[in-house]
């Protein structure tokens, strides 16, 4: 008994295969960390540490030492969970989360960061800075200063001045640094220096074709800007500029020396007179809440504000009710099984889809000019219907546009939804005698809205966010008359957050950016209540 028992376990037991195969010929899953894998993991680890190495010595030149302490963490993290032996999840997984820490984190936080500060026009660097530009900006030429016979030099890019004084003396200086004494410059007839080793003289022509760098290039005299700078026009000859605001570090103001009006640091990030006159230029500073506040307050915005708020949720809910009311109609009417040419009538109902969204909003907004647009021309015979002018109108283009623009991807979804639906329970409905308007009702309806819920809810906050329509068609307009900011009738929060950052009227990065953050809280708050509503959609199943 035993001794068949073992013949017959040796009959039925495979032979082992070919090297590298199991029993049975089946071919065994390669080892990763194999030569091949190793070397390829060595030459792909290679190519990110140069890209790293010199990102570093970037970041070390410009004395970025945080970035350059979280960017050495990163790429020691990275070859180590590459290079070591087991944890393939982990090198699975590293890439994505560093995206999600790059792209989506740091974003996050950055944003809330700049929310509590006054980053914007004029106040995007630190106080130093701002002096220096303050100095800078003040520069006035000195009436009956000396003339400098000057000659301007090349240093691998870089424009330097050669200049010789009323007395001989000879100096060079760049826009970093301050002129400086030279004794071996090359002189001309005249005595005035035309030429310094290490450096190429410019010719007449090359000045003409660099005319711009010649005339912003500004030398200083010395390392305090109140001593004056040296400018040229022509790159021959040179005058003396001093500051018509001069710095006082000790009392740390700002003097105008043909007024006498003192300007103090006023605590907001600029220096302020008495009279409430600011200089142009400020500083960054953290600000707390203002921008917040100020987002409820201010005058030229609280009431643009309340309307822009108003109108996006307007335009959001809409859009997601007309969309899926539209998609679910046509999926239901294409979803006949005894309909000819469902694939072409398909085909053609996703083509607005298919098309980009911010071309689609430059084509409308062609078609519905006022003067020359198809629309009024052709459908409506000459009519004048300003259709992206008056608030109400325009109004009415966006969501027709942006309901053209949607109701494809909810065709989709619904048909989709739809062709999962179980047959036999609206066979049983049509037998107990129900109608196709209380079988759509009573048993379609709930069950589509079982699955459809959540995408009804992501079309809420993608529309809620929905920049291309409205900036391409109406460009927020047309504008209100009751602010001095860049606000419309059809601007949406995004497109408001969009033209306080980047408007023409001024950037405003921290306002912005606490704009974002209450778009994101507002968003959040609806998602999280609509999501704990539709678990009672749950039951239906």
């Amino acid at each position: 008994m035993n001794g068949e028992s073992t013949s017959t376990r040796g009959a039925i037991a495979p032979a082992a295969g070919p090297k590298g195969t199991g029993r049975g010929g089946r071919r065994l899953p390669t080892n990763p960390d194999g030569m091949i894998g190793i070397v390829a993991k060595i030459l792909l680890l290679g190519f990110v540490d140069a890209i790293a190495a010199f990102v570093l010595f970037q970041l070390a030149i410009n004395g970025e030492w945080l970035v350059f302490a979280v960017s050495v963490i990163v790429t020691i993290g990275i070859n180590w969970i590459y290079l070591r032996r087991g944890g393939l999840p982990a090198k699975y997984l590293a890439p994505g989360i560093l995206f999600l820490l790059l792209f989506q984190v740091f974003a996050m936080v950055f944003s809330t960061y700049i929310a509590f500060t006054n980053y914007g026009d004029g106040h995007n660097s630190s106080k130093e800075d701002a002096i220096d530009s303050i100095q800078l900006s003040a520069l006035e030429r000195v009436p009956d200063s000396p003339q400098y016979a000057a000659t301007v030099l090349d240093d691998g890019g870089e424009l330097a001045l050669l200049v010789t004084d009323p007395d001989g003396n000879v100096s060079v200086g760049t826009a970093e640094e301050p002129l400086e004494p030279v004794e071996a410059a090359q002189l001309d007839s005249t005595g005035t220096a035309v030429g310094l080793d290490g450096y190429t003289t410019l010719a007449f022509g090359d000045i003409l074709a660099r005319q711009g760098e010649v005339a912003d290039l500004v030398v200083p005299i010395s390392d305090n800007l109140d001593d004056g700078t040296l400018q040229t026009q022509d790159g021959s000859t040179a005058y003396l500029f001093k500051p018509r605001l001069v710095y006082d570090e000790a009392v740390d103001t700002f003097t105008d020396v043909s007024s006498g009006k003192v300007y103090t640091d006023s605590g907001e990030g600029s220096f302020q007179a008495e009279d409430g006159s600011t200089l142009g230029v400020g500083w960054k500073i953290n600000v707390g809440f203002d921008n917040f506040v100020r987002a409820f307050t201010d005058q030229n915005l609280r009431g643009p504000l309340l309307s822009v708020i108003l109108w996006t949720f307007a335009f959001a809910g809409i859009s997601v009710a007309a969309t899926f009311a539209l998609g679910l109609f046509l999926a239901i009417a294409f979803n006949r099984a005894d309909l000819k040419g469902k694939r072409i009538y398909r085909i053609l109902m996703i083509l607005p889809y298919a098309f980009p969204a911010f071309l689609s909003g430059l084509v409308w907004s062609g078609l519905m000019n006022a003067e020359f647009g198809f629309i009024n021309n052709a459908i409506l015979g000459g009519a004048y219907l300003p259709w992206l002018t008056d608030p109400v109108l325009s109004k009415i283009s966006v969501l027709i546009v942006n309901i053209w623009l949607g109701y494809p991807y909810m065709f989709l979804v619904c048909t989709g939804a739809l062709q999962s639906l179980p047959e036999d329970v609206e066979e049983a409905a049509r037998i107990d005698g129900a109608g196709a308007w209380t079988i759509f009702r009573v048993i379609k309806l709930p069950l589509l809205l079982v699955s459809l819920a959540p995408l009804l809810i992501s079309s809420f906050a993608f529309n809620f966010n929905n920049f291309n329509v409205i900036y391409m068609l109406t460009g927020g307009g047309p504008r209100f008359d009751d602010t001095n900011l860049d606000i419309g009738a059809t601007d949406i929060l995004i497109t408001m957050v969009y033209k306080v950052a980047f408007g023409g009227t001024g950037r405003d990065y921290g306002l912005a950016s606490a704009l974002a953050i209450i778009i994101f809280i507002v968003v959040g708050v609806i998602s999280a209540i609509s999501f704990r509503k539709t678990k009672a959609l749950e039951e239906i199943n």
